[in-house]
């Protein structure tokens, strides 16, 4: 059985390409929409594909024009043919007209996008970088933001790739905020919990933390755990503890709670490891809330996966915010193929990031959050 395939810029124009060259009689096996991404889209148009033959023996013809008339018959049609006809040629006007209603959707979308950054004052090497932004995840309408920003801001440079990715990082520096390493006070047993979602690598952190701050910078330091959940993780969290050679409490209530920061009290920095929780359960999130009301940290840092969603991100930590979070930690950095989604958290958030995170190993790859580190990442570009 031979298939031919034709492809063009509309369905009508894929459909008379079949008629040309097939004839009216053939069948339609089936179609699809090329170019579906969004870039692909705005560089090279829509295009449409169809698969035909002339050997399959089934009802799904092509609908007849004008120019191809319907051969005579002796006998007239029979009622399953002229039914048959007549819905799939409303079900070809239902589809012609949806793709319409796509087209017009789209070209919304393209005159919204050019209101935003006009293709006539967007230069080769503007319109490259807008591609890099969205390729390293930063999404459309803040990467539509910042190209516009940086027309107006480099007319004279717009041609300069490195001008350009210079005053771009410059912009996005301006508006990112860092607070620097975690604080500690001799013998007052400051308190820091690490609050997220399960799963984003909040104990690997807390032991990273603790073994820099006992190890190199010689503070005394106390661990606390809430993750009674997990017992792989309270065993994890011990194991590093043993190592390092620090007291260790293991707590499931709020009583237990305030007697363990009492305890521990006497100390530089106490680190609070505590379950991950659902962002979507409000429950878990509330009891999280009273457990910390209990042990009343000077810190509470929300650990974020760099590898998720821009939106997803910035949703989890608008949830996590009811538990008074004041910094963020992002984790897994090297497990992202952009990073342009943490623009989004920080903005959205308005929280500044405390620590980034890049692999397994304790107590390195962990770094105090920069902002001349931060920007390059976000943009995808070495420091």
């Amino acid at each position: 059985m031979e298939i031919k395939t034709f492809r063009a810029k509309t369905m009508q124009q894929a459909l008379d390409q079949v008629r040309r060259e097939l004839g009216p009689e053939a069948t339609v096996l089936h179609t699809r929409e090329l170019n579906g991404g969004l870039v692909t889209r705005f560089l090279r148009g829509r295009q449409y594909e169809i698969a035909a033959s002339v050997e399959v023996r089934v009802p799904a013809r092509l609908p007849q024009t004008e120019t191809y008339a319907a051969p005579r018959r002796a006998l007239a049609p029979s009622t399953f043919d002229v039914d048959y006809r007549t819905r799939y040629r409303d079900a070809m006007h239902q589809q012609q007209g949806d793709r319409l209603e796509d087209l017009r959707t789209l070209a919304n979308q393209l005159r919204q996008r050019s209101a935003a950054t006009p293709q006539q004052d967007l230069s080769a090497t503007l319109f490259h970088v807008y591609t890099d932004l969205i390729e390293n995840d930063v999404e459309e309408s803040v990467a539509q933001e910042l190209i516009e920003r940086l027309r107006q801001a480099a007319a004279t440079d717009s041609t300069n790739p490195e001008r350009l990715q210079g005053k771009l990082a410059r912009m996005i520096e301006d508006e990112l905020t860092v607070n620097g390493p975690l604080k500690t006070s001799a013998g007052q047993g400051r308190v820091v919990a690490l609050v997220g979602p399960t799963g984003v690598g909040k104990t690997t952190t807390i032991a990273k933390l603790a073994a820099n701050y006992r190890l190199r910078e010689n503070k005394r330091v106390g661990l606390i755990t809430v993750d009674t959940y997990r017992i792989a993780a309270v065993e994890q969290l011990r194991t590093y503890a043993d190592i390092i050679d620090l007291p260790m409490l293991v707590v499931s209530t709020p009583r237990e709670m305030r007697e363990a920061v009492a305890r521990l009290r006497d100390l530089d920095l106490v680190l609070m490891d505590t379950a991950g929780r659902s962002p979507r359960d409000e429950v878990k999130i509330q009891e999280l809330k009273s457990m910390l009301a209990e042990a009343e940290p000077d810190e509470v840092h929300l650990v974020l996966s760099a590898v998720g969603g821009a939106r997803g991100l910035a949703s989890t930590a608008q949830r996590f915010a009811a538990v008074g979070a004041t910094a963020l930690v992002f984790t897994k950095l090297d497990e992202a193929t952009g990073l342009g989604n943490l623009l989004t958290v920080t903005r959205s958030s308005s929280l500044p990031v405390s620590y980034l995170t890049d692999g397994q190993n304790v107590p390195d790859d962990i770094q105090v959050a920069q902002k001349e580190t931060l920007a390059p990442l976000i943009l995808g570009v070495e420091a």
